[in-house]
């Protein structure tokens, strides 16, 4: 069970063609430390060049930059409506996968973006309790 979690975040390759951009090699292998399939259909190009990981996963990474605004306490969101919000790329992959419809570049980044917001608001609720418990455990 450990192994299959770990391997959700962790992927080694096999080095065929050897590329300096694949990752840190070991023994072999690179290591890959996201989940991402990279594929050029579902990437954005910039100059010519694939970025690094799909528009999905563009967009959730763009969706951390929220991160202080639940951390300096500008803004929260209930937690059914960070769940919510979280799951709008589980949709998005359930329709895709069931219903035979292809979503393009632009919803993908777009339901990124608000998974990304809502897992930094998951994050600041979490740590919000913590620390409450924390300081209940301290008093």
């Amino acid at each position: 069970m450990f192994f299959s979690f770990f391997s959700c975040f962790f992927r080694l390759f096999k080095v065929n063609n050897f590329n300096l951009n694949s990752g840190p090699i070991f023994q072999g292998y690179y290591i890959h430390l996201t989940a991402c399939h990279r594929k050029p259909e579902r990437s954005f190009f910039w100059k010519g060049k694939q970025f690094p990981v799909c528009a999905r996963c563009t967009g959730i990474h763009f969706g951390y930059f929220a991160f202080p605004i639940f951390l300096f306490g500008f803004y929260s969101i209930n937690i059914w409506v960070t769940l919510a919000m979280m799951s709008i790329t589980y949709i998005d992959g359930i329709i895709q996968a069931f219903f035979n419809l292809e979503s393009n570049n632009i919803r993908r980044v777009i339901t990124g973006v608000i998974s990304g917001v809502g897992s930094m608001s998951l994050v600041s609720i979490t740590g919000i309790a913590i620390g409450k418990l924390i300081l209940q455990y301290i008093n």
